[in-house]
């Protein structure tokens, strides 16, 4: 693999051939997409390579004591050769990335191959196209977070740990002195936080971005501008902090914040830059002078870095990896925006002219980001596979009434959605309900007429009496609960989605095949609503292909919900998208065979675009952000010189050519009659439970679908098409 490192002694910069580190235990192997410069440490390092040995001696004295006193104990020749041979030798460079995970070690259980992870570290996160990084130095990226913009977790890491260190309040007033990354990350998290921000650099261009982002007022730090904004905002007390963010030999930094801050104002050093405090001032102010260790809690102690000791959180609240992650977070949510700190962008191969011209200073940028060569395999297409349905059905049940159902689980959508449909149905019976809860069950036998309440499923699988078995649970239970129905010999009609994985769903086909019982339904009820039913049998068959616009105005999800709990539940679009793509599918007549798909930051909005075997297409726009007051779903299908129109299951229209703009067919009903097709569906359910007809729905069809939403997932996270192959 290719690596970026500096020779100190003769200040040489490489992009040079080295061996690919192993998968050790505790940490992933992770593949570079985007690595970043820091164009203040970094080019630090870099300018102090070229000096002179009197050069570097001067820039580091700390270094100079130590190799002092190495003399003093082991004499000049021995204490020559050891820094000789450490000066000559390559080191490395970098510590932000985000990358792919390549290769898992033991012990880790968070992360998994191919997911996208942020890194931090000088020794684990380098200008290489592979890294060894430990737990406690990679955090998960964000659902729909751009890999180039999580590749700043550590330097917002470090701004993120000024900031703590400041403590700031509401209401405050801070000044920023420094604009370069770290002070324009450091703005915009005070600003995130409620904190009015002056910033203070020479560089004009550098104010103009942080007033851009956030800050309140900006100015070379010489100029009477910085103190007039100061003064004004304050009300002529000063700030309440001061972060330095600024490096360079000048002390005029320190002096400026004692000047501009309050009586026991704080002032937070994060940079590197020259500290002689002028002792009046500090005193008599009784300035409260901090330093910020990096990124947070954790940096330097090997246990917690390299052993993965982490700290509890009630002892520590904000340790590295949590500052990486909240950093993600806040990103992705669009608290903080990193692009427009972006200014260049330099493929890999380009290191080293990158290196020399942000040195020469021809480059001038607040952030460059090293992008890495994309990973294929075989040139083939990010493909999702939908497996084939392979059964031998057993012997057709009798014909019996009535068909005795069985219910596991009685939340919300069952007792609003399902239930009052099938209670007093003629030819139905509820037999039993079964949920986690006594009190649960109790209810929904009271309230629906269950013969049986229990809190046992063995007692349902196990009742031969019973036909048919409703999941109607959390979505990460369905796969499993659905296989343990199929069985036990029950038809099921499980609530979307039918699993949230591959895997999954290749246990719930595995399930049939060896149980001979195909006997399956999906909740997607969208396609039996009777307003929607006419309107496609009106618009009639066509010739060409389609194109398909599906508008799904979801709306925010009230704090606390369970569909947020997307580690053990799936996205939001993983457990209703299904019901949009099989409409999407069944007024095509055909499953889709591509998916791309989009989101704004943070996945709150998505664009989906499937594709179908005759050329037709569906957009299905996901969007979480518009106003209640705005109908849920809008629909339109165009072929052939037809419009089919579905607004919101109200109202249907249906138009064809033969007139400017005219008018074929409109149906409507009162918006308290919304019909989503529940009953319909139900109805065609215990029809072929008790029938021993097909099932209202193929089981391909299900299957197709299913895959559909996982192909979703997958084209989010790899930005590219997803082909859904079919495998035999």
């Amino acid at each position: 693999m290719k690596q970026v490192v500096q020779n100190y002694k003769s200040g040489e910069l490489a992009l040079l051939d080295v061996p690919a580190p192993g998968c050790k235990p505790g940490g992933v192997l992770v593949r570079s997409a985007y690595s970043l410069i820091s164009t203040g440490t970094e080019l630090m390092k870099v300018s102090e390579a070229g000096m002179s040995m009197v050069g570097k001696a001067r820039s580091r004295p700390d270094q100079v004591a130590k190799v002092a006193q190495s003399v003093a104990t082991n004499g000049v020749p021995a204490t020559y050769r050891k820094v000789m041979g450490k000066l000559d030798s390559y080191t490395p460079l970098g510590y932000s990335l985000c990358g792919v995970v390549e290769q898992v070690g033991a012990g880790i259980d968070d992360v998994k191959v191919g997911d996208l992870v942020a890194c931090a570290g000088n020794e684990h996160a380098l200008h290489a196209e592979l890294n060894w990084v430990p737990k406690n130095l990679y955090a998960p990226v964000p659902d729909g977070l751009a890999p180039r913009h999580a590749a700043f977790g550590t330097v917002g890491s470090i701004a993120m740990q000024g900031v703590r260190q400041g403590e700031p309040q509401l209401g405050e007033v801070a000044l920023v002195i420094g604009l370069g990354l770290i002070g324009q990350l450091v703005v915009q998290l005070l600003a995130a936080a409620g904190v009015r921000v002056v910033g203070a650099d020479p560089d004009p261009a550098r104010c103009e971005l942080a007033e851009r982002l956030g800050a309140v007022a900006c100015g070379d730090p010489g100029s009477a501008a910085v103190e007039a904004a100061v003064a004004e905002l304050t009300g002529g007390h000063g700030v309440d902090q001061t972060y330095l963010a600024a490096g360079g030999g000048s002390n005029q930094p320190v002096e400026l914040a004692a000047r501009l801050s309050r009586d026991r104002g704080r002032v937070v050093d994060i940079g590197k830059c020259r500290l002689d405090l002028p002792w009046n001032a500090y005193y008599e102010k009784e300035l409260d002078v901090r330093f910020s260790r990096s990124y947070g809690p954790g940096r330097y102690d090997p246990e917690y870095e390299l052993e993965g000791r982490d700290y509890p959180i009630g002892y520590v609240r904000w340790t590295e990896r949590r500052n990486l992650a909240c950093f993600l977070d806040l990103v992705a949510r669009g608290r903080v925006d990193v692009e427009p700190l972006i200014s260049h962008v330099a493929g890999f191969d380009e290191a080293v002219e990158t290196y020399q011209s942000l040195k020469d200073g021809e480059l001038k940028a607040v952030a460059v980001l090293f992008r890495y060569p994309e990973q294929t395999v075989e040139a083939e297409a990010p493909a999702v596979a939908v497996p084939p349905v392979t059964v031998k059905p057993g012997p057709a049940r009798s014909v019996r009434t009535p068909v005795r159902l069985a219910f596991v689980g009685a939340g919300n959508y069952a007792t609003s959605m399902l239930l009052p449909h099938l209670t007093g149905r003629e030819g139905v019976e509820l037999s039993k309900v079964v949920t986690t809860t006594a009190l649960s069950a109790a209810n929904a036998k009271r309230k629906f007429g269950f013969t049986e309440a229990t809190t046992d499923l063995d007692s349902v699988l196990g009742d031969k009496s019973i036909d048919a078995v409703f999941v109607v649970t959390r979505h990460s239970s369905h796969a499993e609960l659905t296989k343990k129905a199929l069985h036990a010999g029950k038809a099921v009609f499980v609530e979307k989605p039918l699993a949230l994985t591959e895997d999954e769903l290749a246990g719930v086909l595995a399930a049939v095949e060896e149980s001979g019982n195909d006997r399956l339904q999906v909740g997607f009820n969208r396609r039996f609503a009777p307003l929607l039913q006419e309107a496609k049998e009106r618009f009639g068959a066509r010739t060409g292909p389609a194109s398909l616009r599906y508008l799904v105005n979801a709306g925010r999800l009230q704090h606390g919900s369970w569909y947020l709990r997307q580690n053990s539940e799936g996205s939001r679009f993983a457990g209703e998208g299904g019901h949009f793509i099989d409409t999407a599918s069944w007024l095509l007549g055909a499953d889709p065979v591509s998916v791309y798909a989009a989101a704004t930051s943070g996945n709150d909005d998505l664009q989906i675009v499937l594709g179908y075997p005759d050329g037709s297409t569906a957009t299905i726009s996901y969007v979480t952000t518009g106003p209640g007051s705005f109908p849920k779903e809008t629909l339109d299908l165009i072929a052939d010189g037809k419009v089919l129109r579905l607004d919101d299951f109200v109202r249907a229209s249906v138009y064809a050519e033969g007139g400017v703009g005219r008018k074929r067919w409109v149906s409507s009903r009162l918006p308290k009659a919304r019909d989503k097709g529940q009953n319909a569906e139900l109805a065609s359910f215990i029809k072929a439970v008790r029938t021993g007809g097909p099932m209202p729905v193929s089981l391909e069809s299900l299957v197709a679908t299913t895959a559909a939403t996982f192909a979703v997932e997958a084209g989010l996270a790899g930005g590219a098409p997803v082909a859904l192959t079919r495998t035999r």
